[in-house]
């Protein structure tokens, strides 16, 4: 079991506002707040965002790089993970591999990518076997 994630980002007032969004619609409430950072948390399991110092911010992100390269999210069926891709668009957000939505995974995984205001991909995953 996954106790906590932290990740530190470049501004952290657009990864809250990025995050809040996202991860109360898959269930999370906020956790911790503090001036340079922000927690929140799905049963047991917390993802933490603090700001990164000044002085670190010369180097940006990149996922192809040694660290972590995307974070997958379970949604709880094939219709949230639509409704996500949906209102992603609506804010004008980017859709990864939209060409292939929802197989990009392949033809037996049904799922959403995209990034997060430092480029993070994320990844919403609808359960393999879905009960209407």
């Amino acid at each position: 079991m996954l106790h906590h994630l932290e990740i530190y980002v470049s501004n952290l007032k657009k990864s809250t506002e990025f995050w809040e969004w996202f991860l109360t619609k898959l269930g999370y409430h906020q956790f911790q707040k503090w001036d340079h950072g922000i927690s929140w948390k799905y049963k047991s399991t917390y993802l933490v965002f603090v700001q990164v110092k000044e002085e670190f911010l010369t180097t940006p992100y990149h996922r192809c790089r040694v660290g972590l390269n995307h974070l997958a999210f379970q949604a709880q069926s094939r219709k949230q993970v639509d409704e996500m891709a949906f209102e992603i668009k609506e804010k004008g957000m980017k859709i990864l591999y939209s060409e292939r939505y929802p197989y990009a995974g392949g033809q037996n995984h049904y799922a959403l990518y995209f990034e997060d205001p430092d480029r993070i991909k994320v990844e919403v995953v609808a359960p393999t076997e879905e009960v209407e």
